[in-house]
């Protein structure tokens, strides 16, 4: 006879690779303006494995989960203001993002020797430059969530600059 241990045991093994199936970062995160003022939103990613469900920012897809997601940074032409389409419908002067354990900053600061825009852009406490006028933010998935996020058009702050 089997004992209902052992069906506890499978119960909370079918139910604990499932709950590592799903995952869901809400993304955090403030805009400010060349104003000075600031102003919240919310942007993240969900994935619900049972219903090949992934939601990115307030909107759900019935699909597969994908490798990855790019968010697009534009430096304006006068390079005095960025456009990130998910965190505002308009020009902005930088943000704060945290999404899951990582986070990202984007500000303008003088620098003793020019750079692009006089921006720079943190992941994880690690600064950089924009290379060009058009970076990305590169998100890749895995079924358990964010495996990494790197930046793209970017160069790394040796410290020679400030």
């Amino acid at each position: 006879m089997i004992k209902p241990v052992f069906y506890l045991g499978v119960l909370f093994t079918l139910f604990s690779s499932y709950a590592w199936a799903d995952f869901d970062y809400p993304g955090e995160g403030k805009v400010s303006y060349p104003t000075g003022v600031e102003k919240p939103f919310k942007f993240g990613f969900g994935w619900q494995k049972n219903n090949e469900q992934f939601t990115i920012g307030t909107k759900s897809y019935n699909m597969q989960l994908p490798e990855s997601y790019s968010i697009a940074i534009t430096l304006s032409k006068d390079e005095q203001q960025i456009w990130v389409q998910e965190f505002n419908n308009g020009f902005i002067e930088g943000f704060n993002w945290k999404i899951g354990e990582h986070t990202l900053a984007l500000e303008k600061r003088q620098f003793k020797d020019p750079v692009k825009g006089n921006y720079v852009i943190s992941l994880d406490n690690k600064n950089y430059f924009f290379a060009r006028n058009n970076i990305s933010i590169m998100i890749k998935f895995s079924e358990e969530g964010i495996e990494t996020i790197a930046i793209d058009g970017v160069t790394k702050d040796m410290g020679t600059k400030q």
